[in-house]
This record gives structure tokens, C-alpha cells and sequence, in this order.
């Protein structure tokens, strides 16, 4: 973990925790952690649509210093996409981060580098900050192809985006052979990509890059959690299953 760039750590919730379990969930983390944790690490926590208006209502009521996030959204501010949610809705709601391109929406649901290039550069437009998820496939990995998938989506993701708006973002590198399965890279596997990651970074933002954050996700749990954000290029994490239980997150919050 740099000194230079402030650790981020974000709760991808999935389709977990209907609004009532949500509340409840935010009110214990906020119970475990304290005024140093939040000045230490940018706690985000990105629910289901349904659970942001309960959340950022109970947020602002009790004055918790919680970031919202967001798991997805379309790229046009408003139009015939039934079941879709906008930037402006969500920007609407205090939504300060959105994840676009996780790899299970680029798996199940067909996302391109295309569209996640187009969200990432609408949730830009609207004042909020995308977390960009690149990672490659056990397959891509075992042919050592890590290097250049991680590249090209990374490339794929920025392109288009300014400067200015590029040190706003953070990326996450999540191997997908690593999400929801128990296995997870080692610190130094991890930290290599993502040092990989910032080399692309730096050639497309020579000015910036060192300031972008890159997160890492894939099966972390309160056990390594230390040990992955103790490695230099490790700015944060992408807390999965994890990220459900309070007491589970709290302690990866804590990982000093």
C-alpha cells in the first residue's frame, strides 16, 4: 500500500440483503468501526438498487461517514431500457462510486470493453467515481495471458477519458478465477499484476497515474487481507461474500 495514495475499501454486496438487512448491516459496521478507520480507509459500500435510498437515508440521519456505491448502471442519463438505472438517478442518491465491468457482468450478462468504456465515462460525466474491473479468465491465466488481457481492458476502459477525469477513477483487479471460489492470488501475484496495471496506467497518464488507486478483488477475507494491503501497489480491496457479515468486513477495514 503507497503512503502516497489513501486505501480504499469497498462491500460489492451482490444480489445479498433485501433494504431491511441492509439498515441492519450498516448499523453494526458502524457500531465496529471508529473515527480512525474511517480517517484510515474510504469505506464504500455498494448494495443492491433497492437497498441506496434506505442506506443514505439511514447515512445521513446518523451522520455515518460511509461512502454509497453503486454495482452497475446504464450509460444513457434516461430512455426506453426497461430495467435499467441511470447515472443521474444515482448520482441523485449521494452515489459517489459505481462498479462497472465486474466480471460477472461481462461473464453473464455479455458486457464489452465497449459499454464498459461508455458507463465508466457517464458515471465520469455525473461526478462520480467508477471502479473499473479488469481481470482475466483460469484459462487466460494458465496461458499467461494476464499481462495482455489486463492491458487491453484497461486501455479499452480509459479510452476517451481525460487526465483530470482518470485520477477520479479506481481500477480493480479482479481475477475471475478467483471470484466467490476460495482461491485467491498471492499478495505478490496480485501486487505484480496491479503493478502491471499502473505501468498501463502510466503510459496513458504519465502525469496521474501514481494517483489512481487500484484495488484488488478476489476472495478476500479478514485473514489476508493485511497481508495483500501490506504489498506497495495494493491501494485497496473489493470485498465480495466477505463484505455480507459486519464483523467479517469490519475486521478487513481494520486490517492495520
Amino acid at each position: 500500500m503507497s503512503e502516497t495514495r489513501h486505501p480504499i475499501i469497498a462491500a460489492n454486496w451482490k444480489m445479498h440483503h433485501d433494504h431491511l438487512v441492509a439498515i441492519h448491516t450498516v448499523q453494526k459496521l458502524a457500531f465496529l468501526l471508529e473515527k480512525d478507520d474511517y480517517e484510515a480507509v474510504d469505506v464504500v459500500i455498494c448494495p443492491p438498487f433497492t437497498d441506496i435510498r434506505p442506506l443514505q437515508n439511514l447515512m445521513d440521519a446518523d451522520k455515518i461517514p460511509m461512502i454509497l456505491g453503486a454495482q452497475n448502471c446504464h450509460w444513457e442519463d434516461q430512455g426506453a431500457y426497461t430495467g435499467e438505472v441511470s447515472p443521474p438517478m444515482l448520482a441523485k442518491l449521494n452515489v459517489r462510486y459505481v462498479i462497472v465491468g465486474h466480471s460477472e457482468r461481462r461473464q453473464l450478462f455479455g458486457e464489452t470493453d465497449e459499454t464498459v468504456n461508455k458507463k465508466a465515462r457517464a458515471v465520469l460525466e455525473h461526478g462520480m467515481s467508477p471502479i473499473v474491473c479488469v481481470g482475466e479468465t483460469l484459462e487466460e491465466r494458465e496461458a499467461g495471458a494476464t499481462t495482455a488481457k489486463v492491458d487491453g481492458q484497461t486501455r479499452a476502459a480509459f479510452d476517451g477519458v481525460k487526465a483530470a477525469d482518470a485520477e477520479r477513477c479506481v481500477v480493480a483487479y479482479e481475477p475471475i478465477w478467483a471470484i466467490g471460489t476460495g482461491r485467491n492470488a498471492t499478495p505478490d501475484d496480485a501486487d505484480e499484476t496491479i503493478g502491471q496495471i499502473r505501468a498501463v496506467l502510466r503510459d496513458l497518464y504519465r502525469d496521474v497515474a501514481d494517483r489512481i488507486r487500484i484495488q484488488y478483488g478476489g476472495s478476500v477475507k479478514p485473514g489476508n487481507a493485511a497481508e495483500l494491503m501490506a504489498k506497495p501497489e495494493i491501494d485497496g480491496a473489493l470485498v465480495g461474500g466477505a463484505s455480507l457479515d459486519a464483523d467479517d468486513f469490519a475486521r478487513i477495514v481494520r486490517f492495520r
